[in-house]
């Protein structure tokens, strides 16, 4: 009998029967992006529907389409190099927080500039789908230049910083947020949820011959939309409004030169939405390798830089980025024909208008609780994949999400004005609360792992290379890249602060410097192992 070494690799196969449920919920995943920036540009800011559904959407879901073929690609030739048949593909699509920054805090706002400006609603409307595809090609493009300092970076961040700000990600807002939606419809929300935790979680079949997750979607959407009818749903219940699906292909266009010198004004926000997404690259690459797929870092990122510029040229508003639940996919069971399926629904669907008409009527309580499981999952092997004394550093990581999701809420709570007011108003008692809390969020996912790679070194005993990590949030702080005094998060030069954000500014770098300094004497004394708290 051969060797097991001397036979030739087995062949992955194109579809296994994990794959629909990796389908379904990587589909989801998507759909729900989609359907925040539908909801933000058609209801917050009066965006005629007609340019997101039929110029912006298409071009949005080519990419998805390009960059989950690539990833697929990539799925296949890893398995065949390495024999394993159980390789999971990178999953792929549309990046939650900068896709609501895009909407919000760009895309909106640049829509009422527009037609402040004289310019008709569907003018304006124009104007601004062409400063979105110009965005998008400048984020790619930065993208593209930094992919190749990717494994550095890999290199240089223990697996705790790396995994650790992801896991706070998850658990914050791929968790809380879409908790908080799901329940706003509560029977809908929690009987969808209850079941996708049966099915993937507790690992339990359901008596039906269909894949689990599709079984949770029908049956959730059956009481939305049946509760609903005879009064008994969630409060304010009405039927979406429908624009009619058109088919549009999404041609290369080269009307992102037009939107160019709009992009300026916003290039402190754009460039650190471009380089958060190279750092969360970074990081579903090290949680992909953690699960077992050992993809080159560098290859992740370009697929992930070439997807983004695709978009961008062909009238995509959203950029794409590698999803940080690939291990929760391959614990689906899902290999390589997931993304495939994905990609061909999402890019052909936003060509023949099918994504636009499921965005419009699939509710969000039945597409949150997907997420919600993909966040559970990715917590847990955030700590499973990491050594258990690094548990507690990882866990610090998890706090500057917190501060970005108050942060982000706090407009929907709390009046401009007063918002205004709570920044600049001292107490005595220190900085305002809550512009502590503003700059903490902003650069949250580099904080988190700055701060969980310093408390690593600690733990470790190499105080001088902890002391080196703090040295980098002090000189990233002073620009802005994190804790930017900002509101919108946006990027700065030191000289250019003025007032209560100069001080703001100022002390966190000295907080940092302080530490460091701390770290550097401390590295001194000879070593002497305490009792770590107990």
């Amino acid at each position: 009998m051969p060797s097991p070494s001397s036979q030739s690799p087995e062949r992955p196969r194109w579809f296994v029967a994990g794959d629909l449920n990796g389908f379904f919920g990587l589909v989801v995943d998507n759909l729900s992006i989609l359907g925040f920036i539908a909801m933000a540009l058609v209801g917050m800011f009066q965006f005629p529907a007609e340019v997101v559904f039929g110029r912006m959407f298409p071009g949005t879901a080519f990419g998805v389409l390009v960059g989950n073929l690539l990833y697929t690609l990539m799925a296949r030739r890893l398995a065949q190099r390495t024999g394993r048949a159980d390789v999971t593909a990178m999953p792929l699509g549309l990046d939650a927080p900068t896709s609501i920054g895009m909407a919000l805090l760009v895309l909106g706002p640049a829509f009422l500039g527009f037609k402040a400006q004289g310019l008709d609603p569907q003018a304006a409307a124009v104007a601004t789908w062409k400063l979105g595809m110009a965005s998008l090609m400048v984020m790619g493009l930065l993208k593209l230049v930094l992919s190749f300092f990717g494994e550095a970076v890999t290199r240089a961040l223990p697996r705790a910083s790396l995994l650790g700000s992801i896991a706070g990600i998850a658990l914050v807002l791929m968790g809380f947020l879409p908790l908080v939606e799901a329940l706003r419809s509560p029977i809908v929300g929690l009987v969808t949820l209850g079941l996708l935790l049966y099915v993937l979680i507790a690992g339990q079949r359901l008596p039906i011959p269909l894949p689990g997750v599709l079984v949770a979607f029908i049956v959730g959407t059956v009481l939305y939309y049946g509760l609903g009818s005879i009064g008994l749903g969630a409060p304010g219940f009405t039927l979406p409004a429908w624009t009619p699906p058109q088919v549009v292909l999404p041609l290369p266009t080269l009307g992102f030169i037009d939107g160019l010198p709009s992009t300026v004004p916003y290039l402190p926000l754009l460039l650190p939405f471009g380089l958060l997404m190279v750092v969360g690259g970074i990081n579903v690459s090290e949680s992909a390798r953690a699960a077992g797929d050992d993809y080159r870092t560098r290859d992740i990122l370009l697929v992930e830089a070439f997807a983004t510029l695709v978009a961008g040229l062909c009238g995509g508003v959203a950029q794409t980025t590698p999803y940080i639940g690939q291990p929760a996919y391959k614990h689906m069971g899902a290999r390589s024909g997931y993304t495939l399926l994905t990609g061909v629904f999402i890019g052909i669907g936003g060509m023949l208008g099918i994504v636009s008409g499921l965005v419009q009527w699939l509710p969000m309580a039945v597409l949150a609780p997907i997420i919600v499981y993909v966040a559970i999952d990715i917590t847990t092997q955030a700590f499973q994949a990491t050594p258990q004394k690094h548990a507690g550093a990882m866990v610090l990581g998890f706090l500057p999400s917190v501060a970005y999701l108050l942060a982000i809420k706090a407009p929907g709570w709390i009046a401009p004005e007063q918002m205004a007011a709570m920044r600049t108003t001292l107490d005595g008692h220190g900085l305002p609360e809550l512009a502590v809390i503003l700059a903490l969020g902003n650069g949250f996912i580099i904080t988190a792992m700055l701060w969980t790679a310093a408390v690593v070194a600690m733990v470790d005993g190499r105080l001088l290379r902890g002391a080196g990590f703090l040295l980098v949030a002090a000189l990233l702080t002073l620009f802005g890249l994190i804790h930017s005094v900002d509101p919108r998060g946006g990027v700065y030069l030191p000289w250019q602060l003025e007032g209560l954000a100069r001080t703001i500014s100022w002390q966190f770098v000295g907080a940092y410097l302080a530490l460091a300094a701390l770290m550097a004497a401390l590295s001194l004394l000879p070593v002497r192992k305490g009792a770590a708290g107990h």
